[in-house]
C-alpha cells in the first residue's frame, strides 16, 4: 500500500520563502481547500494519507517533500537550504521514523528534497542554490551501500530540479529543456512540456495516474494523447507560495 505523509497549511503560509516568483497575498481559507482536494487526489490513486497537524511558526511547512528523501531501504532527513525551514525536520522525522529507518544530512551540507529526482536506482540532485554540493557528496555517501547512484545536475531559473523535470514512470522525464538540459540524464526518456507552460514539468506519479496542477492544460492534454491518466488538481493559492504538485506530500511504498 502506498503511503502519503502530508501537512496541513500553516496559517502563516503568506511569510513564506520566495526566490522566483513575485510575493502576492495568499487566501489562506481557499489554500487550504485546495489542499485538501490534493489530498483526495492522492487517496484516489491509491495512498493512506499519514497527516501532520499544521505550523503555525513554519510557513513553509506544508511543502513536506523538501524535508525528507523515502527510499525502500531508508529515509534520509534533508538540511533545507533555507534556514527558515530547518525546524520542519524534527516532527517529519517523528512520523517517517515509523515506516523507515532514518539517516541525516548535516552541516554544512544543504538538501532539499524537491531537488531529489529519483529514476529507479539513479537520483538526480540539483545542486546550487538549495542544495549544495556537500549535501550531495553525503547523501551519495549514505545511499552507496544501498546500491544507489547519486547524480549531480544543473537547473536554472527555478527553485529546485523537480520544477524542471519529474519522472513520469520508468525512465519516462516530463521535463522544461529552458531549465534543465536533456543530456544531463543519461538513459531517460525526455517528454518536453508545452513551452507555453514553463513550470508543467512539476507532476506527481502516483499508482496508474499523473497529478498535474491545472493550471497546465496544454500539458496535461498532451500527455492523455501519450496514454497517461492525468488528474488536473488547483493548486492556484499554493503557486503563490512557489508551490507545486510534488511539494505537498512524501509518497512511498508501505513496507511489510
Amino acid at each position: 500500500m502506498l503511503v502519503a505523509i502530508t501537512r496541513r497549511l500553516s496559517p502563516s503560509i503568506g511569510q513564506c520563502e520566495l526566490t522566483h516568483v513575485e510575493k502576492q497575498a495568499i487566501d489562506v481559507e481557499r489554500a487550504d481547500q485546495q489542499h485538501r482536494r490534493y489530498e483526495m487526489e492522492l487517496v484516489t490513486a491509491g495512498c493512506g494519507i499519514d497527516r501532520l497537524p499544521a505550523e503555525a511558526s513554519l510557513p513553509d511547512s506544508v511543502f513536506v517533500e523538501d524535508t525528507a528523501v523515502v527510499l525502500d531501504e531508508l529515509a534520509v532527513m534533508t538540511r533545507p537550504g533555507a534556514r527558515s525551514r530547518r525546524g520542519e525536520i524534527k516532527s517529519v522525522a517523528a512520523i517517517l521514523g515509523a515506516y523507515r529507518k532514518l539517516s541525516y544530512i548535516e552541516a554544512p551540507g544543504t538538501l532539499d528534497g524537491g531537488d531529489v529526482l529519483r529514476v529507479g536506482r539513479r537520483l538526480f540532485v540539483g545542486s546550487g542554490h538549495r542544495s549544495n554540493e556537500e549535501g550531495v557528496a553525503q547523501l551519495r555517501r549514505l545511499l552507496k551501500p544501498q546500491g544507489y547512484d547519486v547524480v549531480s545536475v544543473r537547473a536554472t531559473n527555478c527553485l529546485h530540479l523537480k520544477s524542471a523535470a519529474t519522472c513520469l514512470g520508468s525512465t519516462a522525464l516530463l521535463i522544461n529543456p529552458d531549465w534543465t538540459h536533456p543530456s544531463q540524464f543519461d538513459g531517460c526518456e525526455p517528454i518536453e512540456i508545452d513551452a507555453a507552460e514553463p513550470g508543467a514539468a512539476n507532476a506527481l506519479a502516483v499508482g496508474d495516474r499523473i497529478i498535474l496542477a491545472a493550471a497546465y492544460p496544454r500539458t496535461r492534454a498532451m500527455l492523455e494523447k501519450r496514454g497517461y491518466l492525468v488528474s488536473a488538481v488547483d493548486i492556484s493559492e499554493l503557486a503563490k507560495a512557489e508551490g507545486a504538485v510534488t511539494c505537498c506530500s512524501l509518497v512511498f511504498e508501505r513496507q511489510p
